[in-house]
């Protein structure tokens, strides 16, 4: 149970993850062994515009009843009249698959940011995800996480970023992923951009700390690109549903582009492996 140190700076979001904290304690008892906020509100841009990532560490894998508890807590807490409630996002995550990194077989139980459903997925099966609670995950009950999360390889970590750099370049400079609407142009600027970041520095930080950093680290079109990207973060539940505009739309796939091209020639593919 949360009780003297305040998570946010927002107190109807405390309330919802003080009432998350509670209500999932009070389901999983002992079973649960630490739940932490992570994402934007760890890293220390979160604001009224981020969904609320959170990671919870349990001792085995949900039990049948255990999923069906959560499941209609999880639909509670999003009926609440609170648009904080609307955007939890995470994964309930027993701790011998953190300790293993499998993706490609573990898949804990899951809840989508806008979702309802706690269902099993991979999204939170990453280094990058590890990294973020250890470092900076912020405790709403439990130790501090780098007492249940193992160190993070730093060599695993600049892998899993570059192969995501990757895939998801090849995804969007395809069509396979679009970026067509105003939402998801400047989330794919600002990511490349944080991923550079961590790539230079072997961290992961937040969104602005990649475009601070990108002012004197990267080619000022990027730059410039990535500080447009940022002031376009308002509001983004409107802007999926605007088109992008065509000139950040073409910069943010050159800028993908140009990444990809880099790691062709610094990273040849038959080199990369997960392990």
């Amino acid at each position: 149970m949360m009780k003297e140190n305040l998570p946010t700076i927002y107190p109807d979001l405390n309330d919802v993850l003080g009432l998350l904290a509670d209500s999932a304690q009070a389901i999983l008892g002992s079973q649960l062994l630490g739940l932490y906020l992570q994402g934007s509100f760890a890293t220390g841009d979160g604001d009224e515009h981020s969904d609320v990532d959170f990671l919870a560490i349990i001792q085995h894998d949900l039990s049948e009843a255990e999923h069906g508890a959560l499941q209609t807590m999880h639909r509670r807490i999003f009926a609440l009249p609170i648009p904080w409630a609307q955007h939890l996002e995470g994964s309930y995550f027993p701790i011998h698959m953190l300790r293993r990194y499998d993706p490609e077989r573990d898949r804990p139980f899951y809840i989508d940011n806008g979702s309802q459903e706690l269902v099993r997925h991979h999204h939170d099966n990453t280094w990058v995800v590890r990294w973020t609670v250890r470092q900076h995950g912020v405790p709403l009950m439990g130790p501090p996480a780098d007492e249940l999360i193992d160190p993070i390889p730093p060599a695993a970590l600049h892998r899993e970023v570059v192969k995501t750099m990757r895939d998801w370049g090849e995804e969007i400079t395809s069509g396979q992923y679009s970026i067509d609407n105003r939402w998801a142009q400047p989330f794919a600027a600002l990511m490349y951009g944080r991923m550079h970041h961590t790539l230079a520095t072997g961290q992961i930080h937040s969104k602005l700390a990649a475009v601070n950093w990108a002012q004197n680290n990267l080619d000022g079109r990027w730059a410039n690109l990535l500080k447009r990207a940022w002031a376009e973060r308002p509001f983004p539940g409107q802007k999926f549903h605007q088109p992008a505009n065509p000139h950040e739309r073409q910069e943010t796939l050159e800028f993908i582009r140009q990444t990809l091209d880099n790691l062709q020639l610094s990273i040849p593919r038959k080199r990369e492996s997960i392990f």
